[in-house]
């Protein structure tokens, strides 16, 4: 039994698996349809997270990104059917921005108990052709499911959302998340990512699923975010080099 991953049941359709003995705690969501299903995000690659997605479903599987970071698409190399927006395709199949051994360090920077199967020396970051290319707009259909791709760039070019009008649920990624909220990277834009909560604001959302830390968020939680970015914007404070600025709920790094 892979004891890596934290299986939790939104509905009877839709799952989280998370990585909580990690200090990232990312989160994958598993939606099946009548006809297919969507992981969104594979994590960090530590474990084989197909074995776990296997155990919850017979359907055929999309890969579906958030964004190419390194955190997200650990587990690709498992899929052979893998999405990603068109702004990042590159980063997935050309050359990843940031160096291995970086990815490496942050993987270990705090202790935890990897499992026994892991080997830090062996890891390496997925690079791989996608199948489908993302659009602003897009709709996946699986059937008696329909999931909308939103295009919101800021934490890193091609940072998608996903938006299910049948349920009202939002898959912020790392977008919207309790946590420290990055947009100092060369690769990030505190401007656009302000634009991408605002955004999100005008959808009719019951339930936020995010990326990292706490899976159970208010919804109120994006307001909060974007009246953290208002203030910033209005002190002049939302230009990267700025420093990392405290919330009630949330940090914002500039």
């Amino acid at each position: 039994m892979n004891d890596w991953f934290t299986v939790e049941k939104i509905d009877s359709q839709t799952f989280v698996i998370s990585e909580y003995k990690h200090w990232e705690e990312t989160h994958c969501y598993l939606l099946c349809g009548q006809k297919s299903a969507v992981l969104i995000d594979t994590g960090l690659g530590i474990s084989n997270i197909k074995e776990i997605v296997d155990s919850l479903t017979i359907l055929p599987v999309m890969a579906i990104t958030t964004h190419v970071h390194w955190d997200h698409i650990g587990g690709h190399r498992y899929f052979d059917n893998i999405a990603v927006h068109e702004t990042e395709k590159d980063w997935l199949s050309v050359k990843f921005p940031i160096p291995l051994q970086v990815v490496k360090n942050n993987l270990t920077k705090v202790p935890c108990n990897f499992p026994a199967k892991f080997d830090i020396d062996a890891y390496q970051i997925f690079q791989g052709e996608p199948q489908r290319i993302l659009r602003d707009g897009d709709r996946l259909d699986l059937g008696g499911r329909k999931i909308q791709v939103i295009h919101t760039p800021g934490h890193s070019p091609g940072h998608c959302c996903f938006y299910e009008p049948g349920r009202e649920y939002l898959y912020s990624g790392d977008l919207i998340y309790k946590g420290c909220l990055y947009a100092f990277y060369p690769t990030t834009d505190p401007q656009l990512f302000y634009q991408s909560v605002k955004r999100v604001q005008k959808y009719k959302i019951t339930k936020v699923l995010p990326g990292h830390h706490d899976v159970n968020i208010p919804v109120s939680l994006i307001n909060e975010i974007e009246a953290g970015f208002v203030e910033l914007a209005r002190n002049g404070q939302l230009k990267q080099g700025n420093g990392l600025f405290e919330f009630r709920n949330f940090q914002i790094q500039i």
